[in-house]
């Protein structure tokens, strides 16, 4: 009788097949997840407005848009090797994928400048100046958090959660792109989204949720906020900022 009963208390803590395929396969769907977002979000636009556009797209915008694609197929690979347990390739890689964000964070800050003045000037696009916020917020964003997640880069529990949310950072432009987003940056929504999926995770596997998350998405979310306030209020201040930037 004694047994039975302590094979039932047992079983209760015992993971499910939910609990254990989070544990497992969490990061590797995640990573699945993103690609999946950003080539939906850019199939309908790439052809029209960089492959075959017209006018040309500056040469810097492919350059990001490599540079963006190699991200995403280096996070999917990086997930992959910790799946299969390769962490010392998944380490010695690791250096190549924090200079590949290094080079975005360089580029993604000129590329976004170079694009609000061709916008403006050759596409005759309105409220590019006040725009400028939201793609700089996000590449600050992204910035932050992958510097975070290479100085914790032997913190495996801070290092995946940093990651993932700097990947999840980088979605907002695929996001904005798909019909479906009607609303003024109703695409921040849907970023915050994937980071939540994250602490959904930490939820049903150890109970709890991680700091890093309790801590970065209250800041992410004010960072949106204001983001969104300068941009749809068109900020006296940051108009002025914008076109010193962009003369």
């Amino acid at each position: 009788m004694a047994t039975t009963q302590a094979v039932r208390v047992l079983s209760r803590f015992q993971p499910s097949r939910l609990e254990r395929w989070a544990e497992k396969y969490f990061y590797l769907f995640m990573s699945l997840l993103i690609a999946t977002v950003v080539v939906y979000g850019f199939s309908g636009t790439a052809g029209n407005k960089l492959i075959h556009a017209n006018p040309p797209r500056p040469i810097l915008l492919w350059v990001h848009a490599v540079l963006f694609s190699s991200w995403v197929a280096f996070y999917i690979l990086q997930s992959a090797l910790v799946r299969i347990r390769k962490v010392k390739l998944h380490r010695t890689l690791g250096w190549a994928g924090a200079a590949l964000g290094t080079s975005m964070v360089v580029i993604g800050p000129w590329v976004a400048l170079v694009m609000a003045s061709f916008d403006t000037s050759r596409l005759h696009r309105p409220n590019r100046d006040a725009f400028l916020i939201v793609s700089l917020f996000d590449i600050v964003a992204f910035a932050i958090f992958l510097g975070l997640a290479i100085l914790w880069r032997t913190r495996p529990e801070r290092h995946r959660r940093l990651m993932l949310i700097a990947t999840c950072a980088l979605t907002g432009a695929a996001f904005g792109r798909m019909p479906i987003m009607h609303a003024p940056l109703f695409f921040y929504g849907s970023v915050d989204g994937l980071i939540l999926l994250g602490a959904l995770r930490d939820l049903l596997v150890s109970r709890r949720i991680h700091a890093v998350y309790t801590i970065a998405i209250p800041l992410l979310v004010a960072g949106q906020t204001a983001a969104s306030e300068i941009f749809l209020h068109r900020a006296g201040f940051w108009i002025r900022i914008a076109h010193w930037l962009l003369d």
